[in-house]
């Protein structure tokens, strides 16, 4: 499979945006997806927030199974705020704002003592597609920024005032480099880097790959998929799915396509493709 690398120009400047904003906020919020909590994590923004406070959150929770909350347990055994939500269900938004109260807790109270009546700021970051602009808009109460299930939808910083919060909504910005291919496939997988630039094939057959290695009920549930070479597997999908061409070819266009969809949407259940050792080799916990 090809090397994948995404970091366009727009993404450099969102990071020194960021940067040059950065001293305007008192804490970050730092949006993972919990299938994939290792992999959707970037240091370079983590490093942003120097001695400022970090809440992660595992979003999208109700796509990912016990995984995420092995993962989630590892997290905060090694020190760091973090839970796990579902940030289109109203019932996250009380746990996540008593999180973030618990988080700045020391700053507002410097704020009370000094009189100061201000909103505690918070940068909301995360790599692209984790579902950063969902998180704002369940604590706005609305549609205050973008959403979207393309990578890159946010482009540009904007303010959003939450109650005693005021929010910095910043564009998915990637790793410079993508150094371990593992955990850009899977981003690949989750729709984090844009299907442009990829060979959505290529794609799908690790996809397949990795899912049989991992959930191998759920291609056999959702496409009749007993095993075999990736490439068979593909083949299954598109004959039991009906993308067959003239001549009996298959249309694996439209095979990769359906797939993507089916994995991103959650139709084929659950789950967490990150496991302890990603946690450890992407420096979200020591080893």
């Amino acid at each position: 499979m090809k090397t994948i690398q995404w970091f366009p120009g727009h993404m450099a400047k969102a990071m020194r945006m960021m940067e040059e904003n950065l001293t305007l906020c008192d804490a970050v919020l730092y949006v993972l997806d919990a299938r994939a909590p290792a992999s959707c994590y970037n240091p370079r923004l983590a490093g942003l927030a120097g001695a400022r406070p970090v809440l992660y959150l595992l979003g999208k929770a109700d796509l990912a199974d016990g995984g995420a909350d092995r993962a989630l347990a590892a997290m905060q055994a090694a020190g760091k705020a973090a839970i796990k939500l579902n940030a289109c269900a109203p019932s996250s938004l009380r746990p996540l704002q008593g999180a973030m109260e618990a988080l700045t807790a020391q700053k507002r109270a410097r704020y009370a003592e000094k009189g100061v009546a201000k909103p505690v700021r918070f940068l909301v970051a995360g790599i692209p597609n984790t579902g950063k602009s969902t998180v704002i808009n369940l604590l706005a109460g609305g549609k205050k920024a973008q959403v979207g299930d393309k990578a890159g939808v946010t482009r540009t910083k904007q303010w959003v005032r939450c109650g005693a919060f005021e929010l910095m909504d910043t564009p998915g910005t990637m790793p410079p480099a993508l150094t371990d291919q593992r955990m850009a496939r899977r981003l690949a997988f989750l729709g984090s880097v844009n299907d442009d630039i990829l060979d959505k094939e290529e794609v799908a057959l690790a996809l397949l790959e990795e899912l049989w290695e991992k959930y191998p009920a759920s291609l056999t549930e959702r496409y009749g998929i007993e095993g075999g070479a990736p490439l068979a597997m593909y083949e299954t999908l598109c004959r039991r799915r009906g993308f067959v061409l003239r001549g009996g070819e298959y249309d694996y266009g439209r095979g990769a396509n359906a797939l993507l969809d089916d994995f991103r949407k959650g139709r084929l259940g659950r789950v967490c493709l990150d496991g302890t050792d990603d946690l450890i080799a992407a420096g979200l916990i020591d080893g």
